[in-house]
């Protein structure tokens, strides 16, 4: 009988362990032995933990470590020694054979369900093994961990379905294979030249495609792909660099997505990092406003805006796409700083006049004041309008403030900015000073998903209102990619010169695997049920490949050679939703950051336990 079978992490999933009772009581009670000392020397070699018996016995055998009371007193004599040891042997045969049966039923558990059970029974020993004041060597209070529900889903019952969400996950494993046999640690891929690509948004950090893709891995299935990116953030990932980091991109991606693999796979190192990385961010709020700089230089704490940007402004969409991140990292790290500073920014942002209800895209973080009155529901905008309403659903929706920020900026957009064409399309245009400009980008067609959200929460009797909204806006956007001739949307298009849906500059024409069309898609979906958003996520699947095109009206792509970190972290994790259940990542326990992370929601504290993630 091999020593494998009697093994749960050497064994294969569902195989049972080789039954004993061929052998007789003596033999049987030395192999018991032998592998009582193997399991213990191995599984003590594997956690170094200086009580690995309580750990051990807590995942598989859920009793007391098994004792061997040898202990004899100097009064003993050897009549005395002779009935000890037949009590020892009959405690240790009894125990052993206990030990036998939960191993075997450990073996009938799912790997990923085992290694659960190591890492709650691990998190266990460490809180009793902390000192004063309940902090570990890392200084994070321990945090009883808790999956929300819907991290994985199961297959679709529709064949058709279910094979169209096979395919997504073919495209995932593709992109991801490629990715690690061409560019493994740059930030993204290359996949014309097969090389490694960097942006000077992250610095130099590296690995932007691994963190992003960490928990569209996780929700996929793919465990082994998953353990391997794990292995890499947990042995490369470096945020100690002299470099200069986008604030906004190194928080939507690297920050969220540490936080949503530590919420999904319940994995210390991510919560570790996603908390070392935040602490990090902190010196961008050193301004007299606290509204935080654009860039920020790592090592030195300096930080400074975009040279482009009204003045040396902030711009909206960054220092507003914060919220849900800190207020995770406050809850995981305890430390209240996090949630302090994101709150300011509502302080600040209340205080402001809005012209027209409507808040400019420029913020001067020195003296306080709106820079150029220029406002999008696109690019320098668009997420903070969706961080508004998410901050509500977050907060198990007792963020008043944030709801009204949201249904009031709502509001101010569906009156000054949002327009219908004479065919009939609904647009969000662009206001500059006081004037419309008749342009909606890619990066808008995210509105769609956010108002269908929104839209059961809304004032009055405004929700079927919404909803027609967010159908119409779902509408245009699909135009928008259906009036191209390699059925793919452009970066913006124009409702002005007699065109509508159609990009008129050449530098609107190109796609860069952008997810906001296909998010609409999903959450419309979700909300509706209406098969017409399957089937317009499935066009855009048979027109995609792994990096973007130059200009989507041209019969023959020009690829522009680069797969966006985001395509695996957004576009293809939206796609694979649509084509799941409603159960997988179900709305009411989970919230999507701007770039497709999902937070749970934290539920109100009913338990009085303040440090415990449910």
């Amino acid at each position: 009988m091999p020593v494998a079978t009697l093994l749960p992490f050497t064994a294969t999933p569902n195989r049972k362990s080789a039954s004993p009772t061929s052998f007789r009581l003596t033999e049987k009670f030395i192999l018991l032995l032998v592998f009582s000392a193997f399991i213990t020397l191995c599984f003590g070699a594997i956690f170094f933990l200086p009580d690995s018996s309580k750990l051990l016995s807590g995942v598989f055998f859920h009793s007391s470590a098994v004792e061997t009371n040898t202990r004899t007193g100097p009064d003993s004599s050897d009549s005395g020694s002779a009935g000890n040891d037949d009590r020892v042997l009959a405690k240790i045969r009894k125990d052993h054979e206990k030990a036998l049966l939960e191993a075997k039923d450990t073996l009938q558990k799912r790997p990923d369900e085992i290694k659960q059970d190591i890492i709650i029974e691990k998190e266990k020993v460490v809180k009793e093994s902390m000192g004063q004041g309940g902090k570990d060597v890392n200084n994070l209070p321990f945090v009883e961990y808790r999956r929300p529900p819907g991290a994985t889903g199961h297959e679709p019952l529709d064949p058709e379905t279910r094979d169209r969400r096979a395919k997504i996950k073919e495209m995932m494993k593709h992109a991801w294979d490629s990715y690690r046999r061409y560019a493994w640690g740059s930030n993204e891929l290359r996949p014309v030249s097969k090389q490694g690509h960097s942006s000077n948004l992250f610095g130099s950090i590296k690995g932007a495609t691994i963190v992003d893709a960490l928990d569209t891995l996780y929700i996929m299935e793919m465990f082994e792909e998953f353990d391997a990116a794990t292995d890499w953030v947990e042995k490369n990932l470096d945020f100690n660099v002299n470099a200069e980091v986008s604030v906004f991109e190194v928080n939507i991606r690297f920050v969220g997505g540490l936080l949503s693999a530590y919420y999904l796979s319940g994995k210390e190192v991510f919560r570790r990092k996603a908390v070392e990385l935040g602490e990090k961010l902190l010196p961008a709020f050193k301004t007299p406003t606290g509204i935080p700089w654009a860039l920020l230089n790592l090592k030195s704490g300096i930080g400074r805006n975009w040279p482009w940007a009204s003045g040396g402004s902030s711009i909206l969409a960054e220092y507003g796409t914060l919220h849900l991140e800190f207020m995770h990292l406050s809850k995981l790290s305890g430390n209240p700083e996090f949630a302090q500073k994101v709150m300011n920014i509502r302080k600040v942002l209340n205080r402001l006049d809005k012209p027209q209800g409507l808040y400019p895209n420029y913020l001067n973080p020195n003296s306080g004041q709106w820079g150029q009155h220029h406002v999008s529901v696109g690019g320098l905008g668009d997420s903070f309008y969706e961080y508004l309403l998410k901050a509500w659903l977050m907060s198990d929706k007792t963020d008043e403030e944030g709801k009204k920020m949201y249904y009031d900026a709502l509001q101010a957009i569906e009156t000054n900015l949002m327009r219908k064409s004479s065919g009939g399309l609904t647009y969000i245009a662009e206001w500059k000073g006081g004037l419309l400009e008749h342009k909606m980008g890619h990066l808008t067609c995210f509105a769609g998903g956010m108002i269908a959200l929104g839209a059961d929460g809304a004032p009055g009797d405004k929700t079927g209102h919404q909803m027609e909204q967010a159908a119409e806006i779902a509408r245009t956007c699909h135009e928008s990619y259906a009036r191209t001739a390699l059925k793919l949307g452009p970066e913006a298009f124009r409702f002005d010169g007699g065109v509508e849906a159609i990009a008129t500059r050449q530098n609107e024409k190109y796609f860069i695997l952008r997810p906001e069309v296909i998010e609409t898609y999903m959450y419309m979906w979700r909300f509706t049920h209406d098969p017409k958003y399957r089937e317009w996520g499935w066009e855009a699947v048979q027109s995609c490949r792994l990096d973007g095109v130059r200009d989507v009206y041209a019969p023959t792509p020009n690829h522009d050679d680069v797969q966006q970190s985001f395509y695996l972290a957004e576009t293809l994790k939206y796609l694979y939703l649509l084509f799941s259940d409603d159960d997988h990542l179900p709305f009411d326990h989970w919230v999507f950051n701007t770039e497709a992370h999902p937070l749970p929601v934290i539920k109100k504290d009913k338990t009085d336990r303040p440090n415990e993630v449910e």
